[in-house]
């Protein structure tokens, strides 16, 4: 399952042949754009300005989950849902 959260159009994904930095995959309308946990940068991809702002505010406030889910793919465990943004 490396789908784990989704909310306003936006989809949170890890998968599990993922290399560091930590970091997770967001889908929004057809774009896809991976953002490192740790800084919340930008690292490859593209989103429109207001899919990033919305993927940074949800990662801000969960981040401790986010590094959990890290850890359980460089685990091979299956991953937690996180719950989508409010």
């Amino acid at each position: 399952m490396p789908e784990f959260s989704r909310f306003y159009g936006l989809t949170i994904r890890m998968y599990y042949d993922e290399h560091p930095p930590p970091h997770f995959d967001v889908s929004y309308q057809g774009v896809r754009a991976v953002v490192g946990i740790e800084t919340l940068e930008l690292l490859r991809g593209n989103l429109p300005r207001r899919a990033m702002v919305l993927a940074v505010e949800w990662a801000l406030a969960h981040r401790n989950e986010l590094r959990q889910n890290w850890s359980r793919i460089e685990s091979g465990e299956q991953l937690v849902a996180i719950a989508p943004l409010d």
